[in-house]
């Protein structure tokens, strides 16, 4: 536990000294609330919508800013090969699996961190959780988002050594994840054949388990969300552990 709290501790440090890092993260997520939340909050209207479009698309945005951060913590592996940091770190006498869950667990916190600030900026925005109970649940599905992702993007990562390359394919499996996840339009309006697609991305459970405790109302049963999601976390941590066991330094 030593070792995975150590590599934990370094990442969430690198985060909080960096303040372009932190600010930058914000710039697309604020884009969404203000300018489509605001834009369209009295245009797009419909049975789903429930508090308004703003409310609607909070979780949504939460989402993508846990997604965005957790997947591109992968980078983290990548940089650490070229600089030589990962090479000492697994010549040391511990587990690479240990090593593994120390990055994913880093790279959650700061994806957590970073989608808790959109959380707070959106109580300003008039968007307020149902209760207590229901932020916890939220919260409880950012966590499960971040540790999917970043388990996802360190096994990417755990095959590739070009920090160029990463970001392109990042941006390619990205954004249909987001687009198909009901973050932004409420999957139970779409037809049948996209509805079944949307259910096929993981990031749909999350969005849906977020929403429901922000707002108390979805179109997934909670239950469902951390089925759906949850397995979908422990897959890609299985997979994470089993690619990163193969990093060849």
């Amino acid at each position: 536990m030593g070792v995975i709290y150590t590599i934990w501790l370094r990442n969430v440090k690198r985060y909080l000294r960096s303040k372009s890092r932190i600010l930058g993260s914000l710039g697309m997520p604020l884009f969404f609330l203000v300018i489509l939340g605001f834009g369209l909050n009295k245009v797009v209207t419909g049975p789903h919508m429930g508090r308004g479009y703003v409310a609607f698309i909070v979780p949504g945005i939460v989402s993508m800013t846990v997604l965005f951060t957790s997947m591109f913590a992968g980078i983290q592996i990548i940089w650490d090969k070229q600089f030589g940091f990962l090479k000492e770190t697994l010549v040391a006498p511990v587990s690479r699996l240990e090593i593994m869950l120390g990055q994913t667990l880093g790279g959650a916190t700061t994806a957590l961190l970073q989608g808790f600030i959109i959380l707070i900026l959106s109580l300003f925005m008039g968007v307020r959780p149902g209760s207590a109970g229901g932020l916890a649940l939220a919260i409880g599905f950012m966590i499960l988002i971040g540790v999917a992702f970043t388990a996802m993007g360190i096994a990417i990562a755990s095959r590739m050594d070009d920090m160029h390359g990463f970001q392109l394919i990042m941006n390619f499996v990205i954004f249909p994840i987001f687009g198909l996840s009901g973050a932004l339009f409420p999957i139970g309006s779409l037809p049948a054949w996209l509805r079944s697609v949307t259910l096929l991305d993981p990031l749909t459970y999350g969005v849906e388990g977020i929403r429901y405790g922000l707002t108390g109302a979805a179109q997934l049963a909670p239950l469902a969300s951390v089925a759906g999601l949850g397995a979908f976390a422990v897959l890609m941590v299985t997979l994470g552990a089993r690619l990163f066991r193969r990093v060849q330094i």
